[in-house]
């Protein structure tokens, strides 16, 4: 019998919404980790597919669900990941709204992924939306558009010229010279303090040398025995000493890659200088090709075992209703020592703005410091990568008095391990819509009960 392949990569597309039977070989399981058969559309859906341009030149796009007149629009985005079947459309237009799932320039791959420059793609998606008509735009941050829905928010409710001017590699990039939208309200699910945040807390800091993805320091491995680590389902237990030190390793690990960072933008600026010398076009050809290499050309930045937070495998640090799994893979020590794991490879620049805990410009403690807007922080209690702390901060954090919280049984992809599969997104998907129901108009063309009834039991 012939066996047929199966996929063991890295999927763009998040959990998403239920496939039609056509969308699905007859082969596969009608409900899979990547798209659900349960959560199915409402009847009467309009998809259009949105190409927009930002106002940097860059191209982005989307698909726009709606059934008729929704006065209120939900936008779902993730720095690289495909929210365009984000698993709360249905939930969101059979409550009487439209959803936008967004797809950034960095569809895919992040590999020079500058969330400065993302804020364009959400302002072009913005000023979209509220052309087409919608009274009220609110934003819906999904794990890692958690912290990237925040930052746009700070940055559009920022008054010129008090934006940022330039990218964290220090290219200028003047935010105050866009049109930035805010938005009405601002929901956060399972969303991440930010990308570099996570990382700096999972960053492996027993890597010895950066090129060697085995290179490996016995004193600083988590999985070591001898530090504390138990074979799971058991759960380890570090000592509060080899913790300050694998913490304080993880940033000096993290400060070097951003030296590294630093050391190929600075030459390249180096170079660029010289191009733009007086005397550059009368040198040698040889000499001006060497320059231009110079000033053109970086290597990339591989990062390899970034799946290495000891909360992972020790339960007793920030307790939760978590379990021990990996966030990609059931064994923990597997996701870590897999590749790609949350990053892989990077630009100097990318790294700096997206990846790097230490040069980073977002996180969500300090960015929702500026937004007043009414918010909902959905928090998954039993996700195993970002923990209870991040969502209990920024709420406490936020600077709106119109602020809710909301705690839920599941995983970070909104899956129980017990009972229905689906069940904390049907919450989620409730609580949201209660939430918006109090502040923001509804459409009149709910859906029906037959279809509630359908999806909500599942």
């Amino acid at each position: 019998m012939v066996q047929k392949p199966i996929f063991m990569g890295r999927h763009t597309v998040f959990h998403g919404f239920g496939r039609r039977d056509i969308e699905t070989p007859p082969s596969m399981q009608p409900t899979t980790w990547w798209g659900s058969q349960t959560l199915t559309m409402p009847d009467g859906v309009q998809e259009t597919n949105v190409r927009l341009q930002a106002e940097d030149g860059a191209h982005s796009s989307g698909i726009l669900y709606r059934r008729g007149d929704e006065k209120t629009v939900i936008v779902f985005n993730h720095p690289r990941a495909d929210f365009s079947s984000h698993y709360l459309v249905p939930a969101m237009l059979a409550g009487g709204y439209a959803t936008f799932g967004g797809q950034t320039r960095y569809l895919g791959n992040d590999i020079n992924c500058e969330h400065e420059c993302l804020v364009a793609d959400l302002a072009a998606q913005v000023r979209y939306l509220r052309a087409t008509g919608f009274e009220k735009v609110v934003l819906c941050g999904n794990s890692g558009g958690g912290p990237l829905s925040t930052f746009y928010q700070s940055q559009a409710v920022t008054q010129p010229p008090h934006r940022l001017s330039d990218t964290a590699a220090g290219d200028p990039y003047d935010l105050n010279a866009l049109d930035l939208s805010p938005a009405d309200g601002l929901i956060l699910l399972a969303g991440a303090l930010s990308e570099g945040a996570l990382e700096l807390e999972n960053l492996d800091p027993s890597v010895v040398e950066e090129s060697d993805p085995l290179s490996c320091d016995p004193e600083l491995d988590m999985f070591n025995p001898a530090n504390g680590y138990r074979r799971p389902p058991e759960s380890s237990s570090y000592s509060a000493e080899f913790l300050a030190r694998y913490r304080e390793a993880q940033r000096a690990r993290c400060a070097r890659i951003d030296a590294k960072a630093k050391q190929e933008i600075a030459r390249k600026r180096k170079y660029k200088a010289k191009m733009r010398e007086p005397g550059f076009a009368s040198l040698p050809l040889e000499e001006q090709n060497y320059i231009t290499r110079m000033a053109t050309a970086a290597s990339v930045l591989t990062i390899y075992r970034t799946m290495a937070n000891p909360a992972l495998t020790d339960l007793s640090i920030h307790p939760s209703k978590r379990q021990i799994v990996g966030l990609m893979s059931p064994d923990p020590q597997v996701a870590s020592w897999s590749f790609p794991g949350f990053v892989a490879v990077m630009t100097p620049e990318g790294w700096l703005s997206t990846w790097s805990g230490l040069s980073t410009r977002v996180n969500m403690f300090e960015n929702i410091k500026q937004v007043e807007q009414p918010l909902l922080v959905v928090n998954f209690e039993a996700d195993v990568t970002i923990l209870s702390y991040v969502a209990e901060g920024t709420y406490r954090n936020a600077a709106g008095k119109d602020k809710e919280f909301v705690r839920i049984n599941a995983d970070h992809f909104g899956l129980t391990s017990t009972g229905p599969r689906e069940a904390g997104i049907h919450e989620a998907g409730a609580a949201i819509t209660n939430w918006l129901k109090k502040r923001f108009p509804a459409s009149s063309q709910e859906a029906p009960e037959s279809w509630k009834l359908a999806n909500m039991s599942s």
